[in-house]
C-alpha cells in the first residue's frame, strides 16, 4: 500500500491520540449507544493526559453520525488528532474495529488502522447508457473520490421502424450517436487513465453501450476492463450491486498483492531482494532500499531506538552511537519501522503472521541490494 497519506500525520507536532472506534449508528438507540461509546473512548484519553483540544476533536469526528453526518454509514472509523488539536487522519475502516483503540502515545498508533483500512486499490466505475456515463474515480487513502458525468447527444437516440433505404440511414445515424457518446466516455476514462493509473475499470449499465464502449477502451486501460450485467443510470437504479462488485475486486487486487510480496519474501534467499528479521530489515531503511515493509498483523512487544529523525534507527545503542545520535529514545518496533517506510517512500503491506516465513514479524522487499545488504535472516 502506497502510505504516503500517512505523511500529515508524521509533519505534525506529537504527541498523537490515535482512535480506531465503532460508529456503527444503524440502531434505534443510535444516538444513545454511540454516545456512550464516545464518552468511554474520550475519557481514555483524558486520563492519558490528552489535551482538551485533542478529545474535542476526537469527540466531534466520531459523533457526526447523531448529526446525520456521513459517519452515520460507517461502521468504523479511524482518527489521528496532534497535539495541537488539528486532525491529520480520516479514514473509514472496513468494518467495526477488531479492537477498539484509544491512545495518547508519543507515536501514533498505526498498525491497527493499516490492518482495517478498506482496499484501496485506485480504480474507475462506469455505469453506462446509450447517452453517457457516471464515472467514478476511488484512489488512494487522502484522495477524494472524483465523480464526474458525461451526457451526448440525445436527439433521435431510438430505433423506429421505418422502411426501405430510410429505415436503413436512420438506423445507421442512431448507431452513430451512440459511438459518439460512448467516445466521449471514452476520452474520460482515458483520462483517469493517464492521471491516476488504476488497476482496473468496472463498466456497469446497458449492456449495448458497454460493447460500444469496450470498443474503444484504448492500450491505457484496454486490459483493464471488468464488465457486468447489473447496475443503471435511471433514478433511483440500485447501485449496491455495482458496489459489491467493485468491492469485489479490490480484494482480489489485495491478494494478489499480498500474495506477490510473501512470495518474494519466501524466495529471499534464492534472489536477494527480500530481507526477513528486524535487525536487516532497520538496517535498510537507514539506507532507504526498502521499496515494500511487510509487517505481520500480530507483533511482538519489540522496541526500537530512535534519533532525531525517523531513519535514524537501530536496534541498540551501538547502532545509535555508530550514527552520531545524540538524543535516542525508544519505541515500539512497529511504530518506529511505519514512521521510517513514509520517511523514506516505501510502502506498507500487512500480512497475517502465519502467512509469512518462520514466523517473522518483520521483512521488506528492496529496491537495490549492495555489498553490505545483509542476508535474509
Amino acid at each position: 500500500m502506497d502510505v504516503s497519506f500517512l505523511e500529515p500525520v508524521f509533519a505534525a507536532p506529537g504527541p498523537y491520540a490515535t482512535v480506531c472506534a465503532d460508529v456503527t449508528h444503524t440502531t434505534e438507540n443510535a444516538d444513545t449507544e454511540l454516545e456512550l461509546r464516545v464518552r468511554g473512548i474520550t475519557g481514555r484519553l483524558t486520563e492519558q493526559g490528552a489535551p482538551e483540544a485533542v478529545v474535542e476533536a476526537v469527540r466531534g469526528l466520531l459523533l457526526q453520525g447523531n448529526d446525520g453526518g456521513a459517519a452515520g454509514t460507517l461502521k468504523g472509523r479511524a482518527v489521528v488528532v496532534a497535539s495541537d488539536g488539528s486532525v491529520v487522519l480520516d479514514e473509514p475502516l472496513v468494518d467495526a474495529p477488531l479492537r477498539e483503540v484509544a491512545e495518547f502515545a508519543p507515536q501514533p498508533d498505526l498498525l491497527p488502522i493499516l490492518r482495517q483500512l478498506p482496499g484501496r486499490v485506485p480504480h474507475v466505475v462506469a455505469i453506462v447508457d446509450r447517452v453517457g456515463a457516471d464515472i467514478s474515480y476511488l484512489g488512494l487513502p487522502g484522495q477524494p473520490e472524483e465523480e464526474k458525468t458525461v451526457d451526448g447527444e440525445t436527439f433521435r437516440l431510438r430505433k423506429v421502424k421505418v422502411g426501405g433505404w430510410a429505415h436503413d440511414h436512420w438506423q445507421n445515424s442512431v448507431e452513430e450517436q451512440w459511438e459518439d457518446n460512448a467516445e466521449r466516455v471514452a476520452d474520460e476514462i482515458s483520462s483517469y487513465a493517464r492521471r491516476r493509473s488504476p488497476q482496473f475499470v468496472l463498466l456497469a449499465g446497458d449492456v449495448r453501450a458497454r460493447s460500444i464502449l469496450a470498443d474503444r477502451a484504448n492500450g491505457g486501460w484496454k486490459d483493464l476492463v471488468v464488465s457486468m450485467d447489473e447496475g443503471g443510470r435511471a433514478a433511483g437504479a440500485d447501485r449496491e450491486p455495482v458496489e459489491r462488485r467493485a468491492a469485489e475486486l479490490v480484494a482480489e487486487h489485495e491478494a494478489r498483492e499480498i500474495a506477490r510480496v510473501v512470495e518474494q519474501i519466501e524466495g529471499a534467499a534464492a534472489h536477494g531482494l527480500a530481507l526477513t528479521g528486524t535487525a536487516p530489515v532497520v538496517e535498510a531503511l537507514r539506507k532507504s532500499q526498502v521499496e515494500t515493509l511487510v509487517l505481520a498483523d500480530e507483533q511482538d512487544d519489540e522496541k526500537l531506538l530512535v534519533g532525531s529523525s525517523p531513519l535514524e534507527l537501530g536496534v541498540s545503542q551501538s547502532d545509535m552511537e555508530a550514527l552520531g545520535s545524540q538524543e535516542v529514545h525508544s519505541e515500539p518496533g512497529e511504530r518506529a519501522l511505519i514512521a521510517a517506510a513514509v520517511a523514506s517512500n516505501a510502502g506498507v503491506v500487512v500480512v497475517p503472521r502465519t502467512a509469512l516465513p518462520g514466523d517473522i514479524p518483520v521483512a521488506a522487499v528492496l529496491r537495490y541490494t549492495d555489498a553490505s545488504t545483509p542476508s535474509a535472516q
